[in-house]
């Protein structure tokens, strides 16, 4: 089995190294351009070049979460797209999603403002039947973020394109029940995969029916939220907030609005990072069950996006 490594800004050996250990035979390299055809490649944002030249690609590997990157390239048309099922980063995202659920509930972002100015002061709880939770798509990762929420007794529901059915959390589903959802959710959080559906899915429209008071928290792409939009509902009070892990341009550009707003958290596409080891044992295990004719998990339908 001859397997190729090409990640865009990622230090290639320690991949190679927890590979060959995982793999013991195998030959793996890091793709140079005019290398040898390889049987399957372990990816992250290659250039066109690379799938050019490999097209007789059995599957690529995904390091990353999402795929939206990798499906705008041309692919050698009989590779298998596969991404990775959790390797560590659903346990990642209901961390960080839960934290900014309770910061928000919480109003611990009020009382850091107010030790900063030296105020000592209380706020009234509030109910957390008052703040039901909106969790829009349940893959793996929505999945084990709703079902962490509902740990905290908060409303849950939860929107996907295909019925889902997960214990605590409220199902909608498809197009017909989109707006059900958000009209029953104060909280948004964004989980969807990228895809030309879901592009731009946070707008005026979908913030506009949320319940009043709404906090928005993107953890999925940048390109599912129109800022203007959001910066527009913070400041006619409907949308109180949002907490944002992911953006339109990467890094955040120097004197973008979401910098210095009072009523946006932002951290740098770190809600869910790869966990190499993990990563590594789950590629290995299914490159070996490929190798022996078997199915194996996250095969990625193109023509869905996910």
């Amino acid at each position: 089995m001859k397997i190729t490594f090409c990640c865009t800004d990622t230090k290639a050996e320690p991949w190679l190294q927890g590979l060959s250990a995982a793999l013991p035979g195998a030959d793996i390299s890091v793709w140079q351009p005019g290398a040898p055809q390889a049987d399957h490649a372990v990816v992250w944002a290659p250039p066109q070049q690379f799938m050019d030249e490999q097209a007789g690609l059995k599957a690529l590997f995904n390091i990353g979460a999402g795929v939206d990157a990798l499906l705008k390239l041309r692919l050698p048309p009989q590779a298998l797209v596969v991404r990775l099922d959790d390797a560590g980063m659903a346990v990642q995202m209901a961390e960080y999603v839960c934290h900014a659920v309770i910061r928000h509930f919480r109003e611990f972002d009020g009382y850091e403002a107010d030790m900063a100015a030296g105020r000592w002061g209380y706020r009234k709880p509030r109910m957390r039947s008052d703040y039901p939770i909106g969790v829009m798509g349940l893959g793996v990762l929505g999945e084990r973020v709703a079902k962490a929420l509902a740990q905290f007794d908060f409303p849950i529901n939860g929107w996907s394109r295909s019925p889902k059915a997960i214990d605590g959390v409220r199902a909608f589903t498809g197009a017909d029940q989109f707006n059900d959802f958000l009209a029953a959710s104060r909280v948004l959080v964004n989980l969807l995969p990228l895809t030309p559906d879901t592009v731009d899915v946070i707008n005026k429209d979908t913030l506009g029916r949320l319940l009043p008071g709404a906090y928005v928290i993107n953890v999925a792409r940048g390109a599912h939220l129109v800022d203007e939009d959001l910066l527009a509902a913070i400041a006619s009070g409907h949308v109180a907030g949002a907490t944002l892990d992911v953006f339109r341009t990467e890094p955040l550009p120097a004197g973008h609005a979401f910098w210095n707003h009072p009523r946006i958290t932002i951290t740098p596409h770190t809600s869910a990072r790869t966990l190499r080891d993990e990563s590594i044992a789950q590629i290995a295990r299914k490159m070996a069950a490929l190798q022996r004719g078997e199915v194996v998990a996250g095969i990625v339908n193109p023509a869905r996006g996910y």
